[in-house]
């Protein structure tokens, strides 16, 4: 089935369906782009599925770090999985449209799976400014029964703040054109297609992106400014790169996670004659490189994860590593 073209008038027509974007002027070629996101699903479930496998498996594992690290890995396949059939659908079989319902429930469900991630970014920074700042309280601070409180409250946070975005835009009658912009629904791009006042939508998006999107960040801000100003007072250079450097693949998430996903609202917001294709781009990074990237970074950086999952893939070669370090401090 071909896509019909976005330059179709819809203007007057009450749409019982949108129609997704894959990328414009390359329907001939989806077959082939579908190769590399197929890619990028298999290894981002499976790096994630891998982190999950062995911190539960592994009790040496069983520390705060790597239990955020796995509610991390949870709420990036459940991302994966809310996109996944939009995506493939565009790409492999031209399933361009969508019912309201399900682009809702989808919107409903990256909305609040991205909530959760912000707050799980902030729980790790939290981690990280315990750990350096508060050394000797770290272990009594965060415990395992206030790290799932504090985990189950802010998934409860993310449901419940985006919880209405459904029924506040179930109310409304969508006559304009009904050609999204992206593989995935999208609050802020579904909002644009109604033909009525949205005001009330509009400024519930912004307390939405101010007081999780923004408190989250400066939180994580104001976190590591207090893990510069203790680092900074070490004397010894060895002590403050070895600190550091413990934080390195949390800023890695967190610049992935943050850094689309304000480039996308600013434009949605502000820009509103940008580039499509550049508009196409951070969607797509937002909600697939993170997931793809998290695992790889957290795996490269920690030493101890690596080995596990060295092992894991390689019994004979983890042996052999481990053996190679038993050697080595061998005296």
């Amino acid at each position: 089935r071909v896509r019909p073209s976005s330059t179709v008038n819809y203007t007057k027509f009450n749409s019982a369906v949108f129609l997704l974007t894959g990328i414009p002027g390359k329907e001939d070629v989806h077959l082939w782009i579908a190769i590399p996101f197929c890619l990028m699903y298999v290894i981002s479930i499976v790096g994630n599925s891998v982190i999950l496998f062995i911190v539960k498996t592994d009790p040496s594992l069983h520390e705060p770090m790597y239990i955020f690290l796995s509610m991390l890995a949870i709420t990036d396949l459940a991302l994966l999985i809310s996109t996944m059939p939009t995506t493939l659908g565009i790409f492999l079989f031209n399933t361009w449209e969508i019912s309201l319902d399900a682009c809702f429930a989808q919107m409903f469900f990256i909305q609040s799976l991205s909530f959760t991630e912000s707050s799980v970014l902030l729980l790790m920074a939290f981690d990280r400014f315990v750990a350096i700042c508060n050394p000797l309280r770290y272990i009594s601070i965060l415990t395992l029964p206030r790290i799932g409180k504090m985990g189950l409250v802010f998934v409860l946070r993310g449901v419940s703040l985006t919880f209405p975005l459904p029924f506040l835009l179930k109310r409304f009658r969508y006559c304009r054109s009904n050609v999204l912009s992206h593989c995935y629904c999208l609050h802020q791009d579904v909002l644009m297609m109604a033909c009525a006042n949205i005001r009330v939508n509009y400024v519930y998006d912004v307390f939405l992106s101010v007081t999780v999107v923004g408190l989250d960040s400066l939180f994580i801000f104001l976190s590591y400014a207090l893990i510069l100003k203790t680092v900074l007072k070490v004397t010894s250079h060895v002590k403050c790169l070895r600190a550091l450097n413990t934080c390195v693949s949390h800023l890695c998430a967190v610049f992935l996670f943050y850094t689309p996903r304000i480039g996308l609202g600013l434009i949605h917001g502000y820009w509103k004659s940008s580039p499509p294709l550049l508009n196409l781009f951070l969607g797509y990074i937002s909600l697939f490189v993170p997931p793809l990237m998290n695992p790889i970074v957290y795996s490269v950086k920690s030493r101890h994860l690596s080995s596990r999952i060295i092992r894991v893939v390689s019994p004979s070669l983890g042996c052999r590593a481990s053996d190679m370090r038993d050697e080595k401090h061998r005296p």
